[in-house]
């Protein structure tokens, strides 16, 4: 194929001309994927290391998903939620299993499940906790990424998150991520919730201090506050378990789950409780017209299904043993640091040799897609259907380009 035959260069032309430039993607346009694999217009393969932010967790186009969804769309799409149809109980029923909770609230995208927990843990503050009207607090970390809502950016340290969309929404205090101290002193018995993320996915996959989310516990629970866990990156398998907050021992008063729960064919978001924390809202306070709707339930139960064998789970963590054994050889020989759980890593360049931009853009002229952020860090989330060989691909090209 010769330049003038390839159709790359023309198709990101009219999505630059056709489009607000709120991205700056690789110069990537695909057209077909299949489990771990995806191919461009122009016929070139290239092994898929984001997974959409681990909306693909179970793989591109997985088989047992897309036949849920075929299946579910050769007979009811959208009620919206004037009426019950006959996917949504089995669905919330499966995933609040999962969670180990009470009750589901089903949505649509992350940031609606984010929006969701912020305004149920306002009622619970004012309902159940006795907080004055209008004075409720929620804590959240520094380096934080919930979403891009107007109220979620309010409570963001990143400035272009952030800056030029104010008026910004108050009630929020921000405290240093892993810092025990920090958030103890920030409670008031104005508190609510602390929301934060078990791993911090936006800004490099952090980890938290060992015995930090124990610590998170103990004191929400001897303040009477909510813990909020967003698992809308770190849950549903990427991590090796369920969820990120398993590796903690700690239980959060409420998950908030988004991406691979919608098998990446359709958005779904939920939120998970008990009763009497999601038992706050009645009818008419809080809804969406597509939340829980019969395509979103039917792809989120066959997802949750695939879950509860425990398969993926253990492949995020085995093969994970094997990235992250690759990733540590490196370091030393262009690599300054790796973090991580299970398939999800970040990766410190050193910024002598490259930034991350350019770390993604010769990994991806090798034929692998990743993702860089803040400076000379790229993260790495395959699907969890991804093979040891796949593996091992991945970490020769990055060794190379080092």
């Amino acid at each position: 194929m010769t330049d003038l035959d390839m159709r790359t260069p023309g198709a990101l032309a009219d999505a630059e001309r056709w489009t607000a430039h709120n991205y700056h993607p690789l110069p990537v346009v695909i057209s077909d994927a299949e489990g771990a694999w995806v191919t461009d217009v122009d016929g070139k393969r290239y092994l898929d290391f984001l997974a959409g932010y681990s909306a693909l967790n179970f793989g591109h186009r997985h088989p047992g998903l897309i036949a849920a969804a075929h299946a579910q769309l050769d007979r009811l799409t959208l009620t919206s939620r004037a009426f019950v149809h006959d996917q949504f109980a089995e669905f919330c029923q499966r995933l609040a299993a999962l969670c180990d909770k009470e009750l589901v609230l089903p949505m649509n995208t992350g940031a609606e499940a984010v929006e969701t927990g912020i305004k149920v843990a306002r009622k619970w503050g004012y309902q159940v906790k006795g907080v004055p009207d209008g004075q409720a607090e929620i804590i959240v970390a520094a380096d934080n990424f919930h979403g891009r809502t107007t109220t979620i950016i309010s409570f963001s340290t990143d400035a272009d998150a952030r800056n030029e969309f104010g008026p910004y929404t108050p009630g929020f205090k921000i405290v240093p991520y892993g810092d025990r101290d920090a958030l103890a002193a920030a409670i008031t018995p104005n508190t609510v919730a602390v929301l934060l993320e078990p791993i911090q996915g936006e800004a490099g996959v952090l980890v938290p201090p060992a015995g930090y989310f124990a610590g998170v516990r103990e004191l929400c629970t001897e303040n009477n506050v909510l813990f909020i866990a967003d698992e809308i990156q770190s849950g549903l398998g990427r991590t090796g378990k369920s969820f990120a907050i398993e590796h903690e021992g700690v239980v959060p008063d409420m998950y908030l789950l988004g991406k691979a729960l919608g098998g990446g064919i359709v958005p779904v978001s939920a939120v998970a409780a008990n009763k009497d924390v999601l038992g706050v809202l009645k009818p008419g306070e809080h809804g969406s017209t597509f939340g829980g709707n019969p395509l979103a339930c039917a792809v989120g139960t066959a997802v949750v299904k695939l879950l509860e064998t425990g398969e993926f789970q253990q492949r995020s963590a085995e093969l994970g043993a094997r990235l992250h054994e690759g990733l540590n050889a490196l370091i030393g020989r262009g690599v300054l640091a790796v973090r991580g759980r299970g398939l999800w890593a970040g990766v410190d360049i050193d910024p002598q040799l490259m930034t991350g931009r350019q770390a993604v853009e010769r990994l991806a002229a090798r034929g692998v897609l990743a993702k860089d952020t803040h400076g000379s860090t790229i993260r790495l989330a395959p699907p969890l259907t991804v093979t040891e060989a796949d593996l091992d691909h991945a970490l020769a090209q990055l060794a190379a380009i080092l």
